[in-house]
Order: C-alpha cells, then structure tokens, then sequence
C-alpha cells in the first residue's frame, strides 16, 4: 500500500514542473515550440491517465470497506450503502476534473 502512494507521489510530484514550464510556454507569443506542444501532449495524457487509476483504485477501495462491513452487520446495509454512493460519486467527479484540465491542455496544442 505504502510502495503504490509513494510511486504515486513520485510521479506527480516529477510531474509537477512540466506542467508549469507548459504554462509558461503558453502564455509566450502564439509561435510554441515543438517541445511545448509535446509537454502539453503528455501532461493531457497522463493527467487522465493518473486520475482514471486513482479513481479506479479509490472507487475498489471503497467498494470493498462497505461490502465487508455489509458481510460483518447485514443489518447495516441501508446505512452504510448511501454514504458509499456519495462517496462513489464524489470520487468519479474528481476524475472528471482530470478530464476537463486534459481537454484544456489539449486546446492548447
């Protein structure tokens, strides 16, 4: 658990200057260099790509937790199965933000 958020955490945070560097580029005259559009490209890429796993992993996370805590108290289940939707969709809408800042990216190119 520890060895995937700390692999993670590498690559966001190796990430993370890219982008900026990106935006900077783009915020230069409407000529961008090569590389420029480049970095964009795959920021875009992996920007979805990162958040659909995350997304993914935390949605299998939270999944499991509530089917284990149904199997341990099956009386529980009407209580516990609402706060696991709003969660479920609270998880979805952050990976939809990564779709949106992905799109824009790619409006950039």
């Amino acid at each position: 658990m520890k060895r995937v958020y700390g692999f993670l955490a590498g690559i966001v945070t190796s990430l993370v200057p890219g982008i900026a560097l990106a935006q900077e580029a783009v915020a230069e005259a409407a000529g961008m260099a090569d590389s420029t559009k480049a970095a964009l490209a795959i920021s875009a890429g992996l920007a979805i790509g990162i958040a659909a796993a995350g997304g993914a992993f935390g949605q299998g996370k939270a999944a499991s937790a509530t089917l284990e805590g149904i199997a341990r108290n099956p009386e529980a289940a009407s209580k516990v199965m609402t706060p696991m939707i709003i969660a479920l969709a609270l998880i979805e809408s952050l990976v939809i933000y990564a779709l949106v800042i992905a799109f824009l990216l790619q409006g950039k190119i």
